[in-house]
């Protein structure tokens, strides 16, 4: 009797597709991998570059940029609920929104650096690093975050910026605090510039604590 075979088994040719199809998906998971690691290695400077209005004011081991985006992811974490705001957008920008510094460095006012300029530089790193993660869903996620973070285009943008100046006042403070030093330019600079109830009451409750002490 000659055997019959199901429909369900694979001919020699079509197991041999699959086998080379399963090969290029590994060979396209691996590739993602080592861009990742490399993206990942390129966001490792952000923890070695310190935020430059603290070294220039002189303050003893002053935080890097990483950690200002950190303590601002967490700020995003748990502000109270503001309708119509994403608060996951927040925390993800948040965590991106200084991202390009990691090419640039911390480019300041006081740096003499057009406004114009800074922006370029940080336009064409954030190109980069997008690049570098291979493009995909995840690098256009990061860029339009980015983007719309500097273009103050949301509500999300409007509360990450406010986040970003209470989060220098906090610390400022704070080193007021452990270092005996007068930073009180940080707070005359932020002053009047908040644009969300949030960012109004942090600030608020910062200053107020402030001139207590």
């Amino acid at each position: 009797m000659v055997p019959c075979f199901s429909s369900s088994q694979a001919s020699p040719s079509s197991a041999a597709a699959a086998d080379a199809e399963g090969s290029s998906s590994s060979a396209d998971d691996v590739a993602a991998v080592s861009s990742a690691v490399d993206f990942l290695s390129l966001c490792h400077r952000l923890k070695r570059t310190k935020r430059a209005g603290w070294v220039r004011r002189g303050v003893s081991e002053p935080e890097s940029v990483a950690d200002h985006m950190y303590r601002m992811g967490v700020m995003a974490l748990i502000a109270k609920d503001v309708p119509g705001v994403d608060r996951d957008r927040c925390i993800k920008m948040a965590l991106v929104h200084d991202i390009a510094e990691a090419i640039v460095g911390d480019i300041t006012p006081s740096d003499g650096v057009p406004k114009e300029e800074k922006s370029r530089r940080e336009r064409e790193a954030i190109d980069h690093m997008c690049s570098l993660l291979g493009g995909g869903s995840r690098a256009k996620e990061i860029h339009e975050l980015w983007l719309e973070y500097e273009e103050n285009s949301s509500l999300e943008a409007k509360i990450v910026k406010d986040f970003d100046k209470v989060e220098m006042i906090l610390q400022a403070l704070e080193y007021e605090q452990e270092q005996g030093i007068d930073l009180d330019e940080f707070f005359q600079s932020t002053a009047g510039k908040f644009q969300t109830d949030v960012g109004k009451a942090w600030a608020l409750e910062i200053t107020s604590r402030k001139k207590r002490d």
